[in-house]
């Protein structure tokens, strides 16, 4: 019997010492839960499209010639400001001017002829008036006159077609500008035998530039003309830049099955910064408000936790599984908006949900919403700016093991409750 009873003893002793070493060593004590909130603040939010585009010049024109020839001078570079007017290249006129020489004598060859013919008809006239010749020998005379009144048209009109081509052998600069390309080199041959050769590149004033943004056609609905923009360059990494679209256009560019449409934005350059391709990221800011009550957008995704019954009086309905579940997405308008309209300004208003802290109590409140950036929300009526909107809790038996509301792995699953709507929330 005793050995019986000094073996429940030290089973006894063993499960006290195991216990206290559990109590005092192993066991983690409960963490309070701890509810965040923050007040309404006023500020600005926006909603925004981003993309990419090209700068460049407002206004180009490409210069070419439409004779052929050598190029003998050029008076004009990259870079170069020109004027209208201006002399920029010339071409060999060696043969441009024999040929008007050519057409020249052929001009004076069938004038010589007009006056010989001119004679004669008036000679065939007086005779013919007199009945001396006949009627036939007339209408040859008239008729030969006639042909040589013809000749010295043609003539002239050839004298007149070589000259121009002979004017055309010096380009000029069609506009006041900056040339950005020149194509060609002294003793080059250029050929305008089936297209007109492009020269030179122009730019008309490039003081004033315009971005060509290519916006997805997800994103293009958004998108109307005098919307405010900026946007950086790699050149000028800390300097942002600002400009209006100017239009959007219709003729869709489709590139590995996704459809884009050119969007033209126009940019000051006062301080010649901004020059010809380069790349620019835009961000097009399709609604503002300024001076917007506003509170993060994770309070819209908060539902209380039921392990704070026993410290608050929660009033309002909480949220059923299935629509808690549907709330883990991120998208915490979908989950708790029940209706939405526009206003005049375009701004879809939702009715949403979120929860103000009253003392002891959690109260359930009603708002409306207007613009959402995802990480702050608009908020158009429903509440004050003293008010105490809850955005997430820490704390509790979860947090005390590394659950996740403590910030743990996002692979484990959510608890129900402030923890879990918190951290969807951010």
């Amino acid at each position: 019997m005793k050995t019986g009873y000094k073996r429940i003893l030290i089973i006894l002793g063993i499960l006290v010492v195991l216990a206290a070493i559990w109590f005092f060593f192993i066991r983690k004590p409960d963490v309070p839960i701890v509810i965040q909130t923050e007040k309404p603040t006023y500020g600005y939010i926006a909603q925004s499209v981003t993309a990419t585009g090209r700068i460049e010049p407002e206004d180009t024109v490409q210069v070419g010639t439409q004779v052929s020839g050598i190029l003998k001078y050029l008076y004009a570079d990259f870079n170069s400001k020109v004027k209208k007017g201006q002399l920029l290249a010339e071409l060999d006129k060696s043969l441009l001017q024999a040929t008007v020489d050519q057409y020249a004598g052929n001009l004076q060859n069938a004038q010589s002829q007009l006056v010989y013919a001119k004679g004669n008809f008036d000679r065939q006239s007086l005779l013919f008036k007199t009945d001396a010749i006949s009627k036939a020998d007339y209408d040859n005379a008239l008729n030969t006159y006639h042909a040589a009144q013809a000749s010295v048209n043609t003539a002239a009109a050839q004298v007149r077609s070589a000259k121009k081509n002979l004017f055309y052998a010096d380009i000029y600069s069609p506009i006041d500008g900056v040339v950005l390309s020149r194509s060609i080199n002294i003793g080059q041959t250029v050929a305008a035998s089936f297209n007109t050769p492009t020269l030179f590149v122009i730019a008309k004033d490039i003081t004033k530039m315009q971005v060509q943004a290519n916006v997805d056609e997800a994103d293009i609905g958004a998108v109307k003309t005098g919307n405010r923009v900026s946007f950086t360059v790699d050149a000028f990494i800390t300097d942002q830049f600002n400009g209006t679209v100017k239009e959007v256009r219709l003729n869709p560019s489709v590139s590995s099955n996704v459809v884009t449409y050119r969007t033209i934005i126009n940019t000051p350059n006062d301080d010649m910064k901004l020059k010809p391709g380069m790349t620019a990221n835009i961000v097009i800011y399709t609604k503002e408000v300024n001076n917007a009550m506003l509170i993060p957008a994770k309070a819209l995704a908060y539902t209380p936790d039921s392990a704070l019954i026993k410290d608050y009086q929660i009033v309002g309905k909480v949220p059923h599984k299935s629509r808690k579940r549907a709330g883990a997405g991120g998208d915490a308008t979908k989950t708790h908006a029940m209706s939405s309209r526009k206003d005049s300004s375009g701004v879809i208003r939702q009715t949403a949900y979120v929860w103000v802290l009253q003392g002891k109590k959690i109260v359930q409140t009603r708002i409306k919403t207007g613009l959402n950036d995802n990480t702050q929300v608009e908020v158009l009526s429903g509440l004050t700016v003293n008010d105490l909107v809850i955005t997430g809790s820490i704390g509790g038996k979860l947090s005390a093991s590394g659950g996740a509301a403590a910030g743990g792995s996002p692979f484990v699953p959510a608890r129900r409750g402030g923890g879990g709507g918190g951290g969807r929330g951010r």
